[in-house]
């Protein structure tokens, strides 16, 4: 199963420096029932799309849980198996854990796909994104708005081979 973890780059720095995403359980995110009920497609890569969407904004919230880290979304799409991943049923159809899945063994940074960030330009708005992530949370439709602005920048597809230019950015 395809699950897409959501980092930020100091994070990504340790697993590089470590060899490991993490030993488990950790939160990814990957197609779910309740991810495919809420996008109405069949379409695998929307929906691979969709949740990589899910991820990167779990790594905003992770930034504004960091004030330190720069200002870039990072997610790192990695192949584990299906046995390694459970949905908790009740929570995936709650709004903010579309895609939400728990990955209950260790994840070698080996097994990464692919690692997705943002580029430089972006920093700006996922700075406002993260300052205003808590607002947001508490119904502000004004911070909302901050916050979906990320959509606007793609997340930059990079190859595993590249991890130690990119952490050099940590």
């Amino acid at each position: 199963m395809r699950v897409y973890v959501p980092l930020t780059l100091p994070a990504l720095a340790e697993a590089y420096k470590t060899g490991e995403l993490g030993s488990g359980p950790l939160v990814a995110y990957a197609v779910t029932p309740g991810l495919r009920e809420w996008y109405l497609s069949e379409d695998i890569e929307e929906l691979e799309y969709a949740a990589l969407g899910r991820a990167a904004l779990a790594s905003l919230r992770l930034l504004a849980a960091d004030p330190g880290a720069v200002r870039r979304r990072v997610v790192v799409a990695v192949d584990v198996s299906d046995g390694a991943v459970s949905v908790d049923p009740g929570r995936g159809r709650g709004p903010s854990a579309l895609g939400e899945v728990t990955v209950t063994a260790a994840v070698p940074l080996a097994k990464a796909a692919s690692v997705h960030v943002d580029a430089e330009d972006a920093e700006p708005d996922v700075a406002a994104a993260a300052d205003a992530l808590e607002a947001a949370d508490g119904g502000d439709d004004d911070a909302q708005f901050v916050v979906d602005e990320t959509d606007d920048h793609e997340l930059l597809w990079f190859a595993t081979q590249e991890i130690p230019n990119l952490v050099g950015q940590a």
